[in-house]
C-alpha cells in the first residue's frame, strides 16, 4: 500500500482533493479552500477573476495573513479568522451563512471594503424592474425614499403619488435602480450570477463587505447586483443542504451549534 505524504501529515493535498471533486473546476488554476465543519466537508473554488479583492480578503483572513478586530481582546490580531466559527443563520431552500465572528449576526472583521460586480455581466443593464422577479421590495424603497415617506400615517394620505412614482420605477432597469441606491458595479470583472451553491459575500448595503459571507442552496437571482459572488463549492454540496434543514430557533440560528473547525486553502 502506497502512503502519500499528505496522508502521513493528516494534511489533504490540493492535487488528492481535484481528483475527488464533485463538480469540475471553472479555472484549475483558482484557488480551492477546504472548509471542515462538523457535519462534513465542503470543498470551495475561488473565483480569482471575478473578485479579485474578494478572494484576496477571504485567502488572508482564513490563514491569519490579515489582521482583524478582536471583539474579546479589542486589539487587532493575526491568525486563522474563520476556525471555530459557526453558521449562525441557516434557511432552508435559500441559504446557509457565516463568518461572523460574534454569532450574532452583527460580527465582522472590524472594516468594510467594496463589492466587486459588473451588473452588464449579469444582464441587470438590460432588464426591466416590472420583468425581474424578486426586486419589488427594492422598487418599493426606493420610492419611499425618493418622496421621503417616514410614516405609514403619511404613506396612507399619499398613496396616490406612490403609485404614480411606482410605476415609473417598475420601467427602470436593475442596474440603474440599484445604482441609484448606492451600489457601484465594474464594468470589467466576469461577474458570474447568484446561483445554486456559489459563495457570496453578506453585507448590509454597498460596499459594506467585511467577513460574512454565505452559500446558497438554491438559485436567488433577486440578489444579483448587490452581492459579490466570489466561488462555488465544488464538492460537498450534499453537506450544504445537509445544513441548511437543521433545527434551528426563530432568527433561523442552528439549536446544535454548526461549526466551521477549519478553513484553509489547498496547496
Amino acid at each position: 500500500m502506497v502512503i502519500s505524504a499528505a496522508s502521513l501529515c493528516g494534511k489533504e493535498s490540493r492535487q488528492s482533493v481535484i481528483k475527488s471533486l464533485e463538480e469540475k473546476m471553472a479555472n484549475e488554476k483558482n484557488p480551492l479552500v477546504l472548509m471542515k465543519t462538523n457535519m462534513g466537508d465542503i470543498v470551495i473554488e475561488l473565483y480569482n477573476d471575478a473578485a479579485p479583492e474578494t478572494v484576496k480578503n477571504f485567502i488572508d483572513l482564513a490563514s491569519g495573513e490579515k489582521e482583524f478586530l478582536d471583539p474579546k481582546s479589542n486589539r487587532n490580531v493575526k491568525k486563522p479568522y474563520f476556525d471555530g466559527l459557526s453558521f449562525h443563520r441557516v434557511i432552508p431552500n435559500f441559504m446557509i451563512q457565516g463568518g461572523d465572528i460574534l454569532g450574532t449576526g452583527a460580527g465582522g472583521p472590524g472594516y468594510k471594503f467594496k463589492d466587486e460586480i459588473n451588473a452588464d455581466a449579469l444582464g441587470l443593464n438590460t432588464m426591466k424592474i416590472k420583468d425581474a422577479q424578486g426586486f419589488n421590495n427594492d422598487a418599493a424603497m426606493y420610492v419611499f425614499q425618493k418622496l421621503n415617506i417616514t410614516s405609514r400615517e403619511e404613506q396612507q394620505k399619499r398613496m396616490k403619488e406612490i403609485e404614480a412614482e411606482y410605476e415609473k420605477v417598475l420601467n427602470m432597469n436593475v442596474k440603474d435602480l440599484l445604482t441609484a441606491k448606492g451600489y457601484v458595479y465594474d464594468s470589467n470583472l466576469p461577474s458570474v450570477p447568484v446561483k445554486k451553491y456559489t459563495l457570496a459575500m453578506a453585507n448590509a448595503g454597498p460596499n459594506t463587505n467585511g467577513s460574512q459571507f454565505f452559500i446558497n442552496v438554491v438559485d436567488n437571482f433577486f440578489l444579483n447586483g448587490k452581492h459579490t459572488v466570489f466561488g462555488k463549492v465544488v464538492k460537498g454540496q450534499a453537506v450544504c443542504e445537509k445544513i441548511s434543514t437543521v433545527e434551528r430557533d426563530n432568527r433561523d440560528k442552528p439549536k446544535n451549534p454548526v461549526i466551521m473547525t477549519e478553513v484553509r486553502v489547498l496547496k
